[in-house]
């Protein structure tokens, strides 16, 4: 199969980056935000207070704003997966097609119960009413998995025998779940996916402490995300150790890039910050044996390099870099965050009072969500140039069709209209008045008690 000129197949790319860095944000929400309703609806049916009801029912209407986002984001990238890279799914369609058919039935169901809870509010009992929201956290999770699944195994390719260039005796499942990249990228995008809703919900009522807004109502609807992403923050830093171990033993040329590793080497320092150039990494600064350690939990052992490659074979080091320190550095700073706040309320029991602690709330939502996309360039552009790890290279599986250009052009310019839309809905969302239910009459007072 012959490759695609690059600067056609870069703009296929770019367009399939533009679509994934849009969607992925959404999946969080779907991912983390139920559940957070959820809880919230629970505490009101445990206490009875009117302030959870209330604060679960306006949240519900922007879990649906953003799920029909997702609705438009999601269904572009699936187009996208057809028509920018007809090899790869003619190919391999009946290999993972089976993990896109769940996650079709997924979003079926995550549909019809979000409109029962949405339009329930008022009609069913409050008890049934939380049981209709269950579905959707569920599928919210099933979904995400299934996405999930097909990436690992793009990363790590097995359930199939390719003879003479023809895919044979598949096994799905085995494809799809006996996977060992699966289960640490599974647990760090759902943990993700909590730390970046958190902090995106949390700071909203960050920036209107900042200016004055601060009722009871203000201080619980901080509180509930931004504790749920300070205790994932710290769990974060523990996972994508285990992840990055797992890269380092699958794919070595990936880890090779994180570092900007030029020679295979023992006991391999680690470079903060810096640019790779001419085989080495200029401007960092060296932490000795550090690589080996983090890798392989030993300060001596072998890293392999880039040269174990060709230099085609390699991935754009720099941007898989830089990527993969803003992910790191960004991780680490929502972990401290974390730290402070936990320390206040475990030692006042009360949030901290500082305007810097809300400052940095406020910075830690968008702060997350570079984290979260650059977590995504370090695994996608840290795998190229193959499409399907040592199997199939990108360039093989791009479309020949023209017109991308137009495309791309096209798409940019329907994601800024929904950008646009969204920005819209949410501050409508936010200036709608506070409404809640009147408290049931006292009962008339009999005979006696007069």
């Amino acid at each position: 199969m012959t490759p695609v000129h690059q600067a056609y197949l870069l703009q296929a790319r770019q367009m399939q980056a533009l679509s994934f860095a849009v969607h992925i944000p959404l999946v969080c929400f779907g991912i983390a935000f139920p559940a957070m309703i959820l809880f919230v609806e629970w505490w009101y049916l445990r206490t009875g207070d009117e302030l959870f009801r209330t604060l679960a029912r306006r949240w519900t209407r922007v879990m649906a704003a953003l799920f029909a986002v997702g609705v438009i984001t999601g269904t572009i990238l699936s187009f996208e997966m057809g028509l920018l890279w007809p090899e790869f799914t003619a190919r391999f369609g009946g290999v993972f097609g089976l993990g896109f058919a769940i996650e079709g039935f997924s979003f079926f169901m995550e549909a019809i119960f979000i409109g029962i809870y949405v339009y329930g509010w008022d009609r069913l009992s409050p008890r049934a009413h939380f049981l209709s929201g269950i579905p959707i956290a569920i599928a919210g999770l099933t979904g995400s998995l299934m996405v999930i699944a097909v990436n690992a195994w793009m990363n790590h390719p097995s359930g199939f025998r390719m003879v003479g260039g023809r895919v044979t005796d598949v096994h799905p499942l085995t494809a799809l779940f006996d996977n060992s990249f699966l289960w640490p990228e599974l647990t760090h995008m759902y943990i993700a996916g909590y730390i970046v809703t958190g902090f995106l919900v949390a700071g909203a009522y960050a920036i209107g402490r900042l200016r004055g807004k601060w009722g009871r109502y203000e201080r619980t609807a901080l509180a509930i995300p931004l504790t749920i992403a300070a205790l994932a923050s710290p769990v974060q830093v523990l996972v994508g150790d285990w992840a990055a171990r797992d890269v380092a033993t699958q794919q070595p040329v990936k880890l090779a890039a994180f570092e900007g590793l030029a020679k295979t080497t023992k006991g391999a320092d680690e470079h903060v910050l810096g640019w790779y150039e001419d085989e080495k990494v200029k401007y960092g600064i060296a932490i000795p044996k550090l690589l080996s350690l983090l890798a392989f939990h030993n300060p001596d052992a072998t890293v392999q390099g880039l040269d174990t490659v060709p230099k085609d074979r390699q991935p754009p080091i720099n941007v898989v870099r830089i990527a993969f320190q803003a992910m790191v550095g960004i991780g680490t700073l929502l972990a401290l965050l974390a730290v402070w706040l936990l320390a206040v309320r475990i030692r006042h029991k009360r949030l901290p009072r500082s305007p810097w602690f809300f400052r940095a709330v406020a910075l830690a939502g968008p702060a997350s969500l570079v984290a979260l996309i650059a977590g995504w360039v370090t695994t996608e552009v840290g795998r190229q140039p193959w499409v399907v790890y040592h199997v199939m290279l990108t360039s093989q599986a791009v479309t020949g069709a023209g017109g991308i250009v137009v495309g791309y052009a096209t798409l940019a310019l329907v994601y800024l209209g929904v950008a646009i839309g969204v920005a819209w809905i949410l501050r409508r969302l936010a200036r709608a008045p506070l409404k809640t239910r009147e408290p049931p009459p006292l009962p008339p007072a009999t005979t006696a008690a007069a």
